[in-house]
């Protein structure tokens, strides 16, 4: 029978704080919560930033998109080299310098001659060219930066790791404390190979200490390190945790879709549980594309919100703050998108693992679709793949919630990056899938106008937002915009400026990613999973449940006290516990690890077994 993949753990971090325990969520719709979830998500904010509490205007002021501040790069100053090709003014240029510094290979038209020890000079004949260091101004001053303060290298030994690794460790860290069960505690629950890890980034490790520094260094005058190439790959975040975070010998196979990575990375721990394969998915993504060089490719390319252009949209002449917060204003009148950085993960259980072991509830997650595009005029161009992603969605809730659920108690998380054209294209696939199932207003919401654009980790944010609007019943409204811009298609949608007040059964989390990277999850609320759960398992078995639930949530919020206080440690276990081949007991029907509470089991299911059952 398929198991259903229901969440019981969630975490990471963005630029609105801390994911576990809708902290991250909170800072979205902080104006529109009681007073004592304000504070406890501002004394979240203030535990990561370290400053007071009752710093609020600084704490709102240094989170979620705005203007890019110091400590990530000098926007007015980036380091570059400009080609500048020298002729001499006479018949011979003549320069001195160390002999270190010379060419291996010396232009033909120098004649090199020792001064002194170490020292010589250089005359030159006809032109050469150079390469001169200067700076240059960023086209693009907003970000949707991590709330300024929170540092992850300083949280564990970083070794130079790069940044995008530094909050994997931090993410799934957190996702796995979230769960309120120890992590040997799970596995002595299951066999070692019944774990999946799938995460990764889109776009690799693009900063200093990863493939940014690799393919820098010589053109830098720098030497490569030994570690730039190797932390570079797009498959660490889960090979980091794989190896640091869980110590797990489980699947594990990252997937890339651009934009839509998370939801790549979803399907495929979700076809895992659905498949028996596994009992346990954790599932993330991790971003950190805030560097000088990403950022002007994606404004070569026209896709960023540049300063220039949402001043041609304000019709002024210099931008504020209030103008840089509202970078991203998707669905409205727009220039482009922002860009972010996050890590988020999700831990994932069959149904009965997580009754069993009392795990906390937040939803489950059914099925993940995805399309291509098709035949396209440019690889970047929306295609005909999100139509069908959308619709199977749709089609998905109504079959197992009912028609009434999708009609009246669903809503979508919107892809929603902020260009003119996502908001044609997008809002006319939802505007259209919304007639044909008879949706009067689809309640949208488009949180990278808060977030920025994480890239790999955008359903990530999607995600972990709806499991905050079940919690507290807000759906975040599209404040960064004036007004919806006048060739949106909503007919059949409900956009929104304002934080809603919303009970929903369902949410569709969308993504359209670069080169036709199409991806829609159905996710389900925590009422409508464990009407599921009821169903299949039985009122007996869900009250059993209960009961163990309340110790394991009790488990939980203590880490949140701890976190909240400045106290919670990252999981990181570098060297710790590694096994060696001859350590293994190993026969021809199971593989027993020292350390683990199970074997795993060698007989392998397979339906091809009986095809020559004759002979």
């Amino acid at each position: 029978m398929a198991r259903l993949p229901v969440i019981t753990g969630f975490g990471g971090i963005n630029a609105a704080g801390r994911s576990s325990f809708h902290h991250g969520y909170r800072r979205l719709v902080l104006d529109a919560l009681p007073q004592d979830k304000a504070d406890r998500t501002l004394q979240s904010l203030s535990a990561l930033m370290g400053v007071p509490a009752s710093e609020r205007e600084y704490i709102l002021n240094h989170t979620l998109v705005r203007k890019i501040e110091a400590g990530w790069f000098d926007t007015e100053a980036i380091p570059c080299n400009k080609p500048m090709p020298l002729a001499p003014a006479e018949d011979v240029l003549s320069f001195v310098t160390r002999a270190r510094n010379l060419p291996e290979q010396l232009p033909e038209n120098w004649t090199v001659t020792e001064v002194e020890k170490g020292r010589v000079r250089v005359d030159m004949r006809g032109a050469s060219d150079f390469l001169v260091h200067t700076t240059r101004t960023s086209e693009v001053r907003a970000a949707g930066q991590l709330p300024t303060g929170f540092d992850p290298a300083a949280l564990y030994a970083s070794r130079s790791h790069p940044r995008g690794l530094q909050l994997s460790v931090y993410g799934a860290s957190d996702a796995i404390q979230s769960v309120g069960i120890g992590w040997e505690t799970l596995l002595s629950a299951v066999r070692p190979d019944q774990v999946s890890v799938y995460a990764s980034s889109a776009m690799a490790q693009l900063d200093e200490n990863g493939n940014g520094g690799l393919l820098a260094a010589r053109l830098g005058g720098k030497r490569v390190t030994s570690k730039q190439l190797a932390l570079g790959l797009a498959d660490m975040p889960s090979d980091f945790v794989n190896a640091y975070v869980l110590g797990s010998i489980g699947s594990t196979g990252p997937s890339l879709g651009a934009c839509a990575t998370f939801l790549y990375n979803l399907r495929a721990g979700v076809q895992d549980i659905r498949s028996g394969r596994a009992r346990i998915a954790i599932v993330g993504a991790a971003e950190a594309p805030i560097t000088p060089d990403v950022i002007d490719g994606y404004a070569t390319m026209g896709a960023l919100a540049t300063d220039a252009g949402l001043m041609k949209l304000d019709g002024v002449n210099s931008l504020d703050e209030a103008a840089y917060r509202r970078a991203c204003r998707p669905f409205g009148d727009n220039c482009g998108f922002t860009l972010a950085e996050a890590a988020q993960f999700v831990v994932l259980m069959d149904d009965e693992l997580a009754l069993e072991q009392g795990a906390s509830i937040y939803g489950s997650v059914p099925d993940v679709f995805i399309n291509a595009d098709g035949y396209k005029k440019s690889i970047s161009s929306p295609g005909a793949g999100n139509y069908l992603t959308v619709g199977k969605a749709a089609s998905l809730v109504r079959e197992v919630l009912g028609d009434r659920a999708l009609r009246e108690r669903s809503f979508v998380q919107a892809h929603g990056t902020g260009t003119p054209q996502n908001r044609v294209t997008e809002s006319h696939i939802l505007n259209e899938v919304a007639k044909a199932f008879g949706i009067e207003s689809w309640p949208v919401a488009a949180i990278k106008a808060y977030l920025g654009h994480t890239v790999a980790s955008a359903s990530g944010d999607q995600l972990v937002t709806t499991l905050g609007v079940w919690s507290d019943g807000l759906l975040p409204g599209i404040a960064t915009v004036s007004e919806f811009a006048a060739d949106v298609h909503q007919s059949n949608l409900g956009l929104s400026r304002e934080h809603r007040e919303i009970e929903a059964d369902a949410a569709l989390l969308n993504s359209k990613g670069f080169g036709g990277n199409n991806a829609t999850a159905a996710v389900f609320s925590p009422s409508a999973t464990r009407e599921l759960l009821q169903a299949r398992h039985g009122k007996a078995a869900l009250s059993d449940w209960q009961g163990r639930e309340e110790q394991v949530a009790a488990t939980a919020r203590a880490y949140d006290e701890s976190a909240i206080a400045g106290r919670a440690e990252v999981i990181y276990r570098f060297d710790h516990n590694v096994l060696k081949g001859d350590e293994l007991a190993i026969s021809d029907t199971s593989i027993r690890l020292p350390g683990y509470a199970n074997a795993v089991d060698l007989k392998i299911d397979t339906p091809y077994a009986s095809w020559l059952s004759s002979k």
